[in-house]
């Protein structure tokens, strides 16, 4: 019968019980952007390490229903229902990108009792861009 090979170094048995564990978080930053055709709430702690987000697709709506500004409401709630739980009291919002869900995924910040230090919006804008693709058939 075959020699038993001895395992070198301390492994303990067993799995992890949770890899995250749930930090109180009392100030952050949520993240807004929205597109035309989707909007995505993240919600960060102060050093960027994410804490919780949502999107559309995640939240069950489907095709032209995901730029809507009912769905950029449901996503924020979502997301910062999470993170009210784990003690959030202040946070920045930063809002990117021109989509209809803006001011409905703000508006459901607002209601959700958080205290927004400041609003910034965050849309790149160019200034004056790359150079145009060369015309195609001249």
């Amino acid at each position: 019968m075959a020699k038993a090979i001895p395992r070198i170094g301390s492994r303990r048995k067993g799995r992890f019980s949770s890899r995250k564990s749930t930090r109180r978080i009392p100030k952050g930053v949520i993240h807004v952007q929205a597109s035309f055709h989707n909007t995505i709430v993240t919600v960060t702690d102060v050093r960027g390490q994410v804490v919780s987000w949502s999107s559309a697709g995640t939240c069950g709506f489907r095709g032209k229903r995901r730029g809507t500004p009912f769905a950029a409401q449901t996503i924020a709630g979502n997301a910062i229902r999470t993170v009210v739980d784990q003690g959030m009291k202040r946070a920045n919002v930063m809002i990117k990108g021109p989509g209809r869900g803006r001011d409905a995924a703000l508006r459901a910040i607002r209601r959700s009792g958080i205290l927004l230090t400041f609003i910034r919006d965050v849309t790149p804008l160019p200034h004056n861009g790359c150079r145009p693709p060369k015309r195609r058939r001249v």
